[in-house]
């Protein structure tokens, strides 16, 4: 009896015939034998077909055919440790179900602007399939460790009327009856005051900036993570994002390995991230780099990206620097109490120079003092009553914080680029496909 199966669950059929259904990413051979290698979305095998051993229709079939061709093949499932995989499949019957040629993409080299342009067939590719694969397993780690300690998930809009941090970098529309509305830079105010409603909650969905930035670590829309919490200060913060980081380390680690591999990742990197990161201050981090001969770094200013590899080449493990100016955080951050020119904030730097992963604070639970600081920061105290609602009925001390999705999947791939984190990236040039 034939089992329908998928390439990575080869190793549960061997000796077995299975059928497979997907693409020819490539093949080799001539004459009587070929080596089709197939694609079906988890993972790569070889196939190998004999002329006499399949139809002749077959046989011929897949000698024409070219690369990303569609194709149903039947065969027996047999261990080969030269095999990639460990497992090939020797082919005794099947059928064509598009015969593809002229495919574009090559395996010659090509331009980052000539793939980006094509992403649509080069997320086909096995380098970004694997990241695409590292990415969903990061994904469902996220969710999964967060429903195992009782956060629900409780999403934010994506439509605001007012920005979060700043107007500088927001994407500006034209909403209903003459109304604006922006693009979020952020869940994190509605995600307070889901927090109000539930305890402990998450948002996780896209999130757009519009400053125009062309770093290796810059999108502009791009998935951020957002938990929030009740009854928690600093600390608790730090101690979530650490947690997470490590588990989500911890599962890619487990269900990725085929993945990483593809990827040349160098898992020594990865497998010392074991939970106790260090844990720095402002003052202590900005000592560091004024000390460094290649910081450029001013004192009492937000930390840049020079300034994040500097700190993070200290560790093999992410930092987590706290307290930082409050000149420099956004009005909801709560003021440190033991100096009142800082706040309770933290933000984990990634090392081998990927940059800030996680950024997070207490949030000011007073209702003066926030008011005081919309003022400061000249936002329209209008826009925020809603939000100022949160602290006159039943304010509670409560934090979270923000992970940026592409930047993490970056790391842990070891990519160097950011844009290749994600499936369609969109950047200031790029907004196609």
């Amino acid at each position: 009896m034939t089992s329908v199966t998928s390439i990575e669950n080869l190793a549960q059929h061997a000796s077995e015939t299975v059928e497979l259904a997907g693409w020819m990413h490539s093949k080799t051979g001539k004459g009587k034998l070929q080596f089709v290698h197939m694609r079906d979305g988890t993972g790569f095998v070889q196939c190998v077909v004999k002329r006499g051993a399949v139809p002749d229709e077959l046989f011929d079939g897949l000698a024409d055919a070219g690369q990303e061709s569609s194709l149903r093949l039947i065969g027996e499932v047999r261990a080969d440790p030269r095999a990639p995989g460990g497992f090939e499949l020797v082919v005794s019957g099947g059928e064509m179900i598009q015969s593809a040629h002229d495919y574009p993409i090559t395996p010659k080299e090509h331009g980052a602007d000539f793939l980006l342009s094509r992403r649509h067939l080069w997320l086909r590719s096995k380098r970004q399939w694997a990241v695409m694969r590292v990415r969903d397993a990061v994904i469902t780690s996220i969710r999964r460790f967060f429903d195992e300690r009782g956060f629900a998930c409780v999403d934010s809009p994506m439509f605001t009327p007012s920005a979060c941090e700043g107007t500088s970098n927001l994407f500006e529309l034209d909403y209903f009856e003459d109304q604006k509305a922006y693009l979020t830079q952020s869940g994190q105010l509605y995600a307070e005051a889901s927090a109000m409603a539930l305890g402990k909650i998450y948002c996780f969905g896209p999130t757009f900036r519009a400053e125009k930035s062309k770093t290796r670590r810059h999108l502009t829309e791009f998935w951020m993570l957002e938990p929030e919490m009740a009854f928690a200060d600093l600390d608790d913060v730090c101690a979530l994002a650490e947690d997470l980081i490590c588990r989500i380390v911890k599962d890619v680690l487990e269900r990725r390995q085929p993945e990483l591999a593809v990827l040349e990742r160098d898992l020594s990197k990865l497998e010392c991230v074991e939970g106790k990161f260090p844990r720095i201050t402002y003052e202590e981090a900005s000592k560091i780099l004024l000390e460094h001969p290649d910081s450029n770094f001013v004192a009492g200013e937000d930390f840049g990206a020079p300034d994040e590899t500097i700190l993070s080449e200290r560790y093999n493990q992410p930092v987590m620097i706290t307290r930082y100016p409050k000149a420099v955080k956004s009005f909801y951050m709560k003021e440190d109490p033991e100096d009142p020119t800082k706040v309770l904030c933290v933000d984990m730097i990634a090392p081998e120079g990927v940059g800030e992963i996680i950024g997070g604070s207490q949030r000011e639970e007073d209702l003066g003092t926030l008011v005081a600081e919309i003022e400061r920061h000249g936002l329209p105290q209008a826009e925020f009553e809603w939000y100022l609602d949160l602290r006159r009925y039943g304010s509670v001390p409560h934090g979270g914080f923000g992970l940026g999705l592409e930047r993490t999947v970056g790391w842990i791939c070891g990519l160097e680029h950011v844009r290749e984190a994600a499936p369609f990236p969109r950047m200031m040039g790029r907004i196609r496909p």
